[in-house]
């Protein structure tokens, strides 16, 4: 006897979760059920693979050995199916797409509204995560495929999707608020930059200008999205550093809110849909990077009304 594929996806869950209650919500199985199922497992393998506590499930050290192994396996397995349905002409079935948070909300809205009208048997998942997040999640199988920087992800195939300048955005009466036009790094010097936590590629890129430019990075404070950055910024605790979708979107929303540009090929990152190269989906992800990568040229035109003030 081995364990089959439905016990290992409720072994994951419970990894994922930590909860036998929860894990049973997101398998859609009853709890005393999977509790059955991972005793069964349990047995047919000799190993207690969960430490029952009484808040929390806890794996036990061959229990973490087994989840990462189990991952590969339900991974493959997707694959397989993935093979069966896959039709190189159209974008069809399931795809679940893991994104940055400083872009979903901002380029998935009109994407997804095109993707359906044009392709209706297309099903997209989307979730959004830090950037370390994606690569583990992506080669875990969670993710069939990632909108991400290239720099951060290892033994993959991509498609280069568009370019995002960075952006500043100062208190109203900051001398940078009121300065017309670009700004230079050289304008930053021994400024204080507000940036997102640990995980996130665009933490690298705010520390790396911040050494070139004689800036520093607020090591109090670490913003867990890109509006409490932006609110700290606009209270003058510091000068928030933006992404072109970002800036130029909130910009337009708000009148209020005034966003300057950093004049430097440095101050800026490359976004690319990005799958591990072993994927029978690659022909269809080729046909998903072009409707993004056009959709985002659009949304980047549409919004690149650079404030006169």
């Amino acid at each position: 006897m081995r364990p089959t594929l439905r016990q290992m996806q409720y072994l994951v869950a419970i990894a994922d979760t930590g909860k036998f209650g929860e894990a049973a919500k997101v398998t859609n199985v009853s709890q005393p059920s999977m509790s059955a199922q991972i005793a069964e497992m349990e047995a047919q393998l000799g190993a207690v693979l969960i430490e029952r506590g009484r808040q929390r499930a806890f794996l036990t050290p061959i229990g973490e050995e087994v989840v990462r192994r189990a991952r590969l396996i339900l991974r493959d397995a997707e694959d397989l199916k993935a093979v069966v349905r896959a039709d190189a002409q159209d974008l069809t079935g399931r795809i679940r797409l893991g994104v940055l948070p400083t872009i979903g909300a901002y380029l998935l809205p009109s994407v997804t509204r095109h993707l359906h009208l044009d392709h209706p048997d297309l099903r997209l998942i989307v979730r959004e995560e830090r950037t370390i997040d994606l690569e583990r999640h992506l080669h875990d199988g969670l993710f069939d495929t990632v909108i991400s920087t290239i720099e951060d992800h290892a033994d993959v195939d991509h498609e280069f999707l568009f370019q995002e300048d960075l952006w500043i955005c100062a208190a109203p009466d900051d001398p940078l608020a009121q300065k017309v036009g670009d700004i230079s790094l050289a304008d930053l010097r021994e400024r204080t930059l507000l940036t997102l936590g640990y995980g996130h590629r665009l933490n690298l890129i705010i520390q790396s200008l911040a050494e070139v430019s004689g800036a520093y990075v607020n090591s109090e404070y670490e913003g867990t999205s890109l509006d409490a950055i932006r609110q700290m910024a606009e209270m003058g605790v510091g000068i928030a550093v933006f992404p072109s979708l970002y800036a130029l979107t909130e910009a337009r929303r708000d009148p209020d809110l005034i966003v300057r540009r950093i004049n430097d090929p440095r101050a800026s990152r490359q976004i690319s849909l990005i799958w591990r190269s072993t994927s029978p989906l690659s022909a269809r992800l080729r046909l998903l990077a072009t409707e993004l990568r056009e959709t985002a040229g659009t949304i980047l035109h549409k919004v690149d009304a650079r404030p006169k003030r």
